[in-house]
């Protein structure tokens, strides 16, 4: 509870509440969602600058409430906002409500007839400030990226050991030559591809009504054409390593995929990205950031 009382310094507080309450969270925007514990983060300002002892057990309970009854959506964000600011009357002007939770989504595999889960790290985050209301959707999709110059390096390693099993000027044997390129030495260079990995921070448009989480991440998956994959089978890998061998990325060629991508979201206001190759050649990442308006980001 707010108190006066006693000595102690004065000022105006940005934030105070609560971190790390676990709450289940409800899902509507997709059919193959689950639904996934979350952690929470409950929190208003205190505007008034002698305040302090804010009425936590009031936050709690309004977030209880709301998360178990409703599924997460901009309404239901800005509704619980409201209660936060209600029950803080002449305490506060600004309340912040955050929830981190893996998004567990079931992908079909590349090629063959199976299927298996993703965990996506995700963020909700809804702000109301004296009356307006901002809601921002973090993401992290993992993908694969395979280097530019060190394919362009393994193809001319495997020109020269051509030119040298097969020299200039004599005649070309059609089985031979499919013999030596199914062997080691048709393919004695391998260029270097690592797991990645795009971190999306995105502001939603007033007019979106739901929480976009799958799209969001679709759009990302399309746009750098190379996710990590759940089930695999044989085939799914041969698929696999044609669609890295079909996109081959440098981390500044990422982010302006995604970059793009987020740019034509009628759905995103405004967004920032980072994209990170963790390397497997050099022992640090390749790191690429891209943003539309949001300064700072990760």
């Amino acid at each position: 509870m707010a108190t006066d009382d006693g000595p102690f310094t004065t000022g105006h507080l940005d934030w105070v509440g609560m971190d790390e309450i676990a709450m289940p969270l409800r899902l509507d925007d997709a059919a193959d969602a689950l639904a996934i514990p979350a952690r929470v983060r409950a929190a208003v300002n205190l505007a008034k600058p002698s305040a302090r002892g804010i009425h936590m057990s009031r936050l709690y309970l309004h977030v209880d409430r709301v998360l178990t009854a409703e599924p997460l959506s901009q309404r239901s964000l800005r509704h619980l906002l409201g209660e936060f600011l209600e029950s803080h009357a002449r305490l506060s002007d600004h309340a912040l409500l955050r929830a981190s939770f893996p998004l567990m989504l079931r992908r079909a595999a590349l090629r063959s007839r199976h299927s298996g889960w993703r965990n996506y790290p995700v963020t909700v985050e809804g702000v109301l400030e004296r009356g307006q209301f901002t809601a921002r959707l973090s993401v992290e999709v993992a993908y694969s990226s395979t280097c530019p110059a060190s394919a362009a390096l393994a193809r001319q390693e495997i020109q020269d050991a051509f030119l040298r099993d097969f020299p200039s000027g004599q005649p070309l044997d059609h089985d031979a030559v499919r013999a030596w390129l199914g062997s080691h030495r048709g393919i004695c260079a391998t260029p270097h591809s690592q797991r990645s990995v795009a971190q999306v921070q995105a502001r939603l448009a007033e007019s979106v009504q739901g929480l976009p989480l799958v799209e969001m991440i679709d759009r990302v998956e399309r746009a750098l054409a190379t996710p990590v994959q759940g089930a695999v089978k044989r085939e799914d890998e041969q698929a696999f390593a044609l669609l890295n061998g079909a996109n081959l990325m440098f981390c500044e060629d990422a982010a302006r995929r995604v970059q793009a991508a987020l740019d034509a979201d009628d759905n995103i206001a405004d967004f920032h990205v980072r994209v990170s190759h963790l390397e497997s050649l050099h022992a640090h990442d390749a790191v690429a950031e891209a943003s539309k308006g949001i300064a700072g980001g990760y």
